[in-house]
C-alpha cells in the first residue's frame, strides 16, 4: 500500500531563481566559531571568505549567517547594538561585501540572521531611552511600565525570562523595562511606527548589499498586548496559545508586521526570502509565517526534537508536508543548530521521550558523565537520520560541524562558559556553549586550524581526529558522506512529492517521483534490501539493510 504526499510546487531542477530556496541545502555558520582569520581567537568574516571553497566542495546552496553585528555578546551576538554594521571584532562592511561576492561567485546564496524582538541594551535607542523621562518618545520604542509599590520599587509583574530570572528590569526612576530574554536584551515596542520603519530600512540595507534572505529570530514574539493590570506568571503560562490572543507569543497581529516586510522583499528581483523561527502550538499555526504574503518559510523543529524512532519520524514528515501544502511554502528539516545538543550526541543518549526540549539536560549537568554516551551508536544513527532527511522534499538546514559528525562538547570548565543561560540558571541548565565550540579544520595545532590563537571556547583533544583534514581523504568519513549525499541530492532533485512504501514498523521507505528511493532501518536487526541499485548508504550495506542505516536506491535497477 502506498500513500502520496505533495506540496503545491511541481518545479523541476531548472526551477526559476525566485524558487531557489524551496529545496535548498542551507548551511548555518555561527561566525564566531567557524574560522578565525586575524588570530584573535574569535571567528570572523574574512575567515568565512577563506573557507568558501570548502563550502562549495561540500555542496551547499546557501549559507545562513548567525548574527555578525556589533554586540556585547550577552547572548552570543543576539544582543544587537547596531543592525546596519559589522562587529569590528568580526570585520568591516567591506569584509562583508567581499564575503558576499565570494559566496555568490561560488553559486552560494546568503541568508542573514535578523533579531527584531529585542536589541542590545547598548543600542543607541535604548541608551536614549534610559536618558529620557517617563512617557517620552524614546521610551516608547521599548516596553516600559511603571513598577508596583509606593515608589515603583517592585516589578510590574512576576514574570520570568527565557534565560532564567525576572523578565522586568528597573531603571531607577520607578519604571521597568521588559526583556523576554537576557536583561541586556530589552524588547522593542512593535506598536511604535519608528521601530517598524527602522527595520524596513535594515531589510533594504542588507538586501541592497546582496543578501538573498533573512532568518527571523523569535519571529512569534514581536506583537505584544500588555493590559494595564498585568497577569501573574502563572496566569500568563496558563493562557491559550492556539488562538492568536496570547499576550506575548504568536499573536495574530504579528502577521501585519510581516506583510510589510513582504512588500520590501518583493521590491527585489528575485524577491528576498525569509524563514521564521516561530515556536508555535499547534504546529499548524506556522502556516501563516510561511505564507507567500508573509515571510515565505518557517522552521519546523520537529525532527530536531524527535527521538531516533521510525514512528515519530514518519508522523513528523507527514504532518509537515501537509502543512507545507496548506501554506504554499516548502517545509524545512533540521537536526542541529546553535541552540541545541548536537544530534550525533542526542542519538547516543537515552531518548528524551515526552520531554523533548530538555535536550538531555541530565547529561549536560553531569558534564557528560551520566548517563554514559554511546558515541558509536550516536554517530551511526545521526548519519542514517541525515541521509533520510536529505531525501525529503523541502529545505535541509545543516549546522556547521555536523558534516564532521561532531558531538556536543560537554566538559567545558565553568569559568570558560559564555552562555547567559548558564549564569542565570545555576544547577538547572548549563547553556548552549557545547554546540558553539569552534570547529576543527586540521589534525594538529593549538586550535585545530581554526586560527593562530587559542579558540574563544576550549576545544577537546578528540577534535583533531574528526577534523576536516582527518576526514577529507577517507571515503567512509562522515564529511564525505555529506559531500556525496549533497551532490546526489542536487542531481536527483525533483518535484516536492513523495510516496510511502509500507515496509514494517521499524523501516521508513519513500519513493520520489523521478524513480529513486530512500529506505531507513531504525530497528536493531537487519532487514531485506529492496531491489534497486545502491546510490549511497550511511554505512556498509551487503545484501541486507543493517540496523540504524539508510540507503538511497535507483528503482528498478
Amino acid at each position: 500500500m502506498t500513500e502520496l504526499l505533495t506540496s503545491t510546487s511541481t518545479a523541476a531542477p531548472e526551477r526559476l531563481d525566485a524558487d531557489w530556496w524551496r529545496q535548498a541545502t542551507v548551511y548555518q555558520i555561527y561566525p564566531r566559531s567557524f574560522a578565525d582569520a586575524n588570530g584573535d581567537g574569535l571567528g570572523d568574516l574574512p575567515g568565512i571568505t577563506s573557507r568558501v571553497d570548502y563550502l562549495a566542495r561540500l555542496g551547499v546552496d546557501a549559507v545562513w549567517l548567525s548574527p555578525f553585528y556589533p554586540s556585547e555578546l550577552a547572548d552570543g551576538g543576539y544582543d544587537v547594538a547596531d543592525y546596519r554594521d559589522v562587529d569590528p571584532r568580526l570585520g568591516t562592511l567591506a569584509d562583508f561585501d567581499a564575503m558576499v561576492a565570494a559566496l555568490h561567485a561560488a553559486g552560494i546564496k546568503l541568508i542573514v540572521d535578523i533579531v527584531p524582538n529585542h536589541s542590545s541594551d547598548q543600542h543607541e535607542w535604548f541608551q536614549q531611552a534610559l536618558a529620557a523621562p517617563k512617557g517620552s518618545p524614546e521610551r516608547d520604542r521599548y516596553v516600559f511600565r511603571d513598577g508596583l509599590g509606593p515608589n515603583g520599587e517592585l516589578p510590574p509583574a512576576d514574570w520570568t525570562c527565557m534565560f532564567g530570572g525576572p523578565a522586568w528590569e528597573a531603571v531607577g526612576d520607578g519604571q521597568w523595562y521588559l526583556h523576554l530574554f537576557a536583561p541586556e536584551q530589552p524588547d522593542f515596542n512593535w506598536r511604535n511606527g519608528e521601530v517598524r520603519e527602522d527595520f524596513l530600512k535594515t531589510l533594504r540595507f542588507w538586501s541592497d548589499r546582496g543578501v538573498d534572505g533573512f532568518r527571523v529570530d523569535v519571529a512569534h514574539a514581536l506583537a505584544k498586548h500588555l493590559p494595564e493590570d498585568l497577569p501573574s506568571e502563572a496566569e500568563l503560562a496558563a493562557m491559550d496559545r492556539a488562538t492568536g490572543t496570547h499576550l506575548l507569543w504568536d499573536r495574530d497581529e504579528v502577521h501585519d508586521i510581516y506583510a510589510g516586510w513582504r512588500e520590501v522583499f518583493n521590491e527585489y528581483d528575485p524577491p528576498r526570502i525569509a524563514v521564521a523561527e516561530a515556536w508555535v502550538d499547534p504546529p499548524a499555526r506556522r502556516a501563516r509565517y510561511a505564507s507567500a504574503e508573509g515571510l515565505g518559510q518557517a522552521f519546523n523543529f520537529d525532527l530536531l526534537e524527535a527521538d531516533f524512532d521510525a514512528g515519530q519520524f514518519r508522523r513528523i514528515i507527514v504532518d509537515n508536508l501537509e502543512q507545507a501544502a496548506a501554506s504554499g511554502s516548502s517545509t524545512t528539516w533540521v537536526f542541529s543548530n546553535h541552540d541545541v545538543v548536537r544530534h550525533a550526541t542526542r542519538y547516543g543518549l537515552p531518548p528524551n521521550g515526552d520531554r523533548p526540549r530538555h535536550y538531555n539536560r541530565k547529561w549536560l549537568l553531569s558534564r557528560g558523565a551520566d548517563p554514559v554516551l554511546d558515541e558509536a551508536a550516536g554517530l551511526r544513527r545521526a548519519r542514517a537520520a541525515t541521509l533520510l532527511m536529505l531525501a525529503l522534499p523541502g529545505s535541509a538546514y545543516l549546522y556547521q560541524g555536523e558534516e564532521l559528525g561532531l558531538g556536543e562538547v560537554a566538559a567545558i570548565p565553568d569559568e570558560e562558559r559564555q552562555d547567559p543561560t548558564f549564569f542565570r540558571s545555576p544547577g538547572v541548565d548549563v547553556g548552549r556553549d557545547g554546540c558553539r565550540v569552534p570547529i576543527p579544520w586540521t589534525e594538529q595545532g593549538g586550535s585545530f586550524g581554526f586560527g593562530s590563537a587559542e579558540a574563544h571556547l576550549p576545544q577537546p583533544e578528540w577534535f583533531g581526529a574528526v577534523s576536516v583534514e582527518a576526514q577529507s581523504d577517507d571515503p567512509g568519513s562522515t564529511l564525505n558522506l555529506y559531500r556525496d549525499a549533497l551532490a546526489l541530492r542536487r542531481r536527483l532533485q525533483t518535484d516536492e512529492s513523495l510516496t510511502w512504501v509500507d515496509s514494517g514498523p521499524q523501516v521508513l521507505h519513500l519513493r520520489r517521483s523521478n524513480g529513486w528511493e530512500a529506505v531507513a532501518n531504525f530497528g536493531a536487526t537487519a532487514v531485506p534490501l529492496p531491489a534497486g541499485a545502491v546510490l549511497i548508504a550511511s554505512g556498509p550495506v551487503e545484501g541486507e539493510l543493517p540496523p540504524e542505516t539508510t540507503v538511497w536506491l535507483r528503482s528498478g535497477e
